[in-house]
């Protein structure tokens, strides 16, 4: 999953991000409202993590003007203003949830599962096609029941494909949802991942689910050619 965190506190924003990373997740960060609108109009993020005073424009305002312009990105706030009206005034905003200053990183972490599978429109931590299994607490792979070991950079692959199952993914939308817009390093690296997913996930299965549209990109799904 990729993040956006817009976090004024520069030593808070690097502790943040650090642990998100090291949670598999592909992390962007911001330091003021105005940069975090400029990241949010030029990507696809899973969830924005917003800091509420911020420089520029604070964490409400940003999140009206992402709602105004159409952007979906579900957004936790973080403050040190515990008000009920303020955790109000975010929620009825479009906010998914509110933390207050300081928390717990697990926490964190936690609540942005939650908050995506809710986008997601996803009941629990599994993510399923078929007999493939995908559980985003546990980073476990699974399909019938066999255990698939998996590389960071293929296990993010697998997640945003299942994810968006059974919608056709460009090669350049895979490569932004994993490596980052400002990724600098192979222009095949895609189809190198897609072939390492196919010999762990379709290799030996009666049913193939990774499929290529040619001229279109990638697409997983049950059945098809």
């Amino acid at each position: 999953m990729r993040i956006l965190i817009a976090e004024d506190e520069k030593d808070l924003n690097r502790v943040i991000a650090r642990k998100l990373r090291e949670d598999g997740y592909l992390v962007d960060t911001a330091f003021d409202g105005g940069e975090a609108l400029d990241y949010l109009r030029a990507a696809e993020y899973d969830m924005a993590v917003l800091d509420v005073m911020m420089p520029e424009m604070d964490g409400f305002a940003l999140l009206a003007a992402m709602r105004a312009e159409g952007i979906r990105t579900p957004v936790i706030f973080l403050t040190a203003r515990d008000a009920v009206e303020d955790r109000i005034r975010g929620l009825d905003l479009g906010g998914c949830d509110y933390m207050i200053k300081p928390f717990s990183l697990l926490e964190l972490s936690a609540r942005i599962r939650a908050g995506v599978r809710k986008s997601d429109g996803n009941p629990d931590s599994r993510y399923r096609l078929a007999d493939l299994e995908l559980d985003t607490a546990t980073h476990e792979v699974t399909r019938a029941g066999r255990q698939i070991r998996l590389s960071a950079k293929e296990y993010a692959m697998l997640e945003y494909l299942l994810r968006n199952k059974g919608l056709v993914l460009s090669r350049e939308k895979i490569e932004n949802a994993v490596w980052g817009y400002d990724y600098e390093g192979g222009t095949n690296v895609v189809d190198v991942y897609i072939r390492y997913l196919r010999q762990k996930i379709d290799d030996g299965a009666p049913v193939r689910l990774i499929h290529t549209v040619r001229g279109s990109g990638y697409v997983l799904k049950e059945g098809g050619q």
